[in-house]
C-alpha cells in the first residue's frame, strides 16, 4: 500500500487493506531460519495523520501463522493480532541532527525521502518485531527428551536413565563429615 504525501492531512484518515508478506517466508527460508511460515497476506487497520512534517500512524493487523515450536520442533498455528505506532520525518531532517543518544520517544521512528509513502516495508517490520522470541506451541509444552528424543508430549521416554542429572555425579561422590 502506498499514500501520496499530498493526501496525507492534518486531519485523521482511516483506511483498511490486506498487506502482502508472503515474501517473508522467502527470506526466512533462504537464511534456513524455519522458526515461523506467514500468511499470504494480513488485514490492516489503519489511521494516519500529519503534523508539520511528521506523519504519525496508528493501527494494527491481524492473520493467522505458523510456528516451529522451540521445545517439541512441532508445528502448530497461531493468530496474531498486533497493535502498532510508528511516525515517519523528513530524512533531511536526519541529516541535520546532531549525533546523540537514542531517547525512547526515538524508538517508533523512521524516515521518508520521496513523494509517497511505501508501507509495506513498515508493516513487515512490524509484523517481525510482533513475533515471539521464543516460539512455542503451548506453555506447558514438554519438549523432547535429550536422551531418546521422544516428543514427551505425545508418548512417554524410553530411556533407561537414573533421573538423576549426570553433571551432578561428581557430587554423589563426596562424603560429608559432621
Amino acid at each position: 500500500m502506498k499514500i501520496p504525501l499530498e493526501e496525507i492531512t492534518e486531519s485523521a484518515k482511516e483506511i483498511r487493506f490486506s498487506e502482502t508478506i508472503g515474501d517473508l517466508n522467502d527470506i526466512y527460508e533462504r537464511d534456513q531460519v524455519r522458526d515461523f511460515r506467514f500468511p499470504p497476506a494480513l488485514d490492516v487497520h489503519l489511521v494516519y495523520y500529519r503534523s508539520s512534517e511528521e506523519i504519525f500512524f496508528h493501527g494494527a493487523f491481524r492473520g493467522d501463522f505458523e510456528g516451529c515450536c522451540s521445545r517439541c520442533l512441532a508445528s502448530y498455528s497461531f493468530h496474531l493480532e498486533q497493535p502498532f505506532d510508528f511516525m515517519l520525518a523528513p530524512s533531511a531532517s536526519r541529516s541535520e541532527a546532531k549525533v546523540e543518544e537514542l531517547r525512547p520517544e526515538d524508538m517508533g521512528l523512521s524516515y521518508y525521502s520521496s513523494g509517497e509513502i511505501n508501507l509495506a516495508p513498515l508493516i513487515k517490520e512490524q509484523v517481525l518485531l510482533a513475533l515471539p522470541t521464543r516460539p512455542l506451541c503451548g506453555e506447558d509444552c514438554l519438549g523432547l527428551c535429550d536422551g531418546c528424543g521422544a516428543n514427551l508430549n505425545r508418548e512417554a521416554c524410553t530411556c533407561q536413565s537414573s533421573g538423576r542429572d549426570p553433571r551432578m555425579a561428581v557430587f554423589r561422590t563426596l562424603k560429608i563429615s559432621r
